[in-house]
């Protein structure tokens, strides 16, 4: 038997932490800490904070510094107004109907953020789920296989003495030792492909290299579809992420059009300015000198002549409209596909699944019956190590169609937004 597969597994395990999880708890993990979902996180709340970056002009910001200065002639300062001491001014905007919008926009965008931060969640929650299974199911097959592998050995074992006997062909031993050398060869392919499956499933947890994951092989209830097809369809197209951020596109779009056809709009500031002079700045060209000088009013702002460039970026996000409601319809009519040919798929698994359970209860009776007889002489133990390979074999197959019909199953509940409540 080759090691190679083994020592892999041995040795990755033996330098790693190793944590094993439920499927609820990997799901729990993978929520917290899984990378996609953490960089979303952070898009979502970098939109947050673009909302109070586009509301700023709106809110009063108040500066304060010095005017004073060396003069000759005239007082008049390098900035156009007159030197001072101390000098407070502010600004901010009182009515500006198109950063109204943009303001509007950015908000629609935080609630786009947010539907991309449900929809990255339910494929990272589809992606552990079939992980954890595939990482399950490579476990009690390589389970399978190894009491296959046994009983095929000691298959072989007794051939070898039949045939040493002369009760047997030696032919008969090389085919044993075929079927040993196959039932190896397949137990080395499934050792590496749980390696593979807590590899990657440890990638999608976010654990760290010197951490891997193991799972915790346990009876739980079998997933449930739990609806007909067509409300299945009729609650996917009303709970779709991926049509609910398309609408937000479209609505952030609207936004920006009457942001841009607001550009015709007057706008309002409010202005105010303190000054401390100096007298000395002052004595040699005016009468009278007052210190403290305070201006408070508007700045009124009229368009008279916008160019045509706000229409053509109005024309531009209107096509982008265009586009979406094409891609929403396109959308819709994929989701409904996508979920017939997923209910086909349970069905079709769930039937290769019967018929792999049937397949394994009839090998059971058959080794049953050779055990029935052995116990009475009248069948040899060749045949009863035969019939228990054969019986593993049947496990095997049986493991793939179960396996093969879970992931349908979480298929259809992905796309009805139906899986993180099924799954807990």
């Amino acid at each position: 038997m080759k090691l190679s597969a083994f020592f892999l597994l041995f040795a990755v395990c033996a330098s790693a932490e190793v944590k094993t999880l439920t499927l609820r708890q990997a799901l729990d993990l993978a929520l917290a800490q899984n990378p996609d979902l953490l960089l979303a996180r952070l898009d979502q709340q970098k939109a947050r904070q673009q909302v109070t970056v586009t509301r700023d002009p709106f809110v009063p910001k108040i500066f304060a510094g010095s005017g004073a200065a060396w003069t000759t002639g005239f007082p008049n300062s390098i900035e156009g107004s007159a030197p001072s001491i101390v000098q407070v001014k502010t600004q901010m905007a009182l009515f500006d109907r198109p950063l109204n919008y943009q303001v509007a926009q950015a908000a629609e965008n935080v609630r786009g953020a947010g539907v991309d931060v449900a929809k990255r969640q339910d494929e990272v929650i589809y992606r552990v789920a079939s992980l954890y299974l595939d990482a399950e199911q490579a476990t009690r097959s390589l389970e399978a296989s190894r009491n296959q592998a046994a009983s095929l050995l000691r298959v072989r074992e007794l051939m070898d003495q039949r045939v040493g006997e002369g009760r047997e062909l030696p032919i008969e031993s090389k085919k044993a030792n075929l079927a040993v050398l196959r039932a190896n060869q397949r137990l080395e392919a499934l050792s590496l492909d749980l390696l593979n499956a807590q590899n990657s499933l440890a990638i999608a947890l976010g654990l760290t290299p010197d951490e891997s994951v193991r799972v915790m092989t346990e009876d739980r209830p079998p997933i449930q579809v739990g609806e007909s097809e067509e409300a299945s369809i009729e609650r996917a197209l009303e709970g779709s992420n991926e049509l609910k951020s398309l609408q937000s596109s479209m609505q952030a779009k609207q936004l920006e059009i009457k942001s841009y056809q607001a550009e015709r709009l007057p706008k309002v500031n409010l202005v105010a300015q303190y000054s401390l002079f100096a007298q000395y700045s002052y004595q040699d060209y005016f009468s009278k000198f007052q210190r403290n000088n305070a201006q408070l009013g508007v700045s009124i702002e009229i368009p008279l002549l916008v160019g045509r460039s706000g229409s053509a970026q109005a024309s531009q996000a209107q096509a982008d409209i265009s586009k979406l409601r094409i891609e929403v319809s396109r959308t819709r009519s994929r989701i409904t596909a996508d979920l017939r040919t997923a209910y086909q798929n349970v069905r079709r698994a769930e039937s290769a699944r019967d018929v792999a359970r049937a397949d394994l209860d009839l090998a059971r009776e058959e080794l049953n019956i050779d055990l029935a007889q052995m116990d009475e002489g009248r069948a040899p133990l060749a045949k009863v190590e035969a019939d228990r390979a054969t019986e593993n074999e049947k496990w095997l197959a049986y493991y793939d169609a179960q396996h093969t019909a879970e992931l349908a199953r979480l298929n259809v509940l992905r796309q009805t937004g139906t899986l993180e409540a099924a799954l807990r």
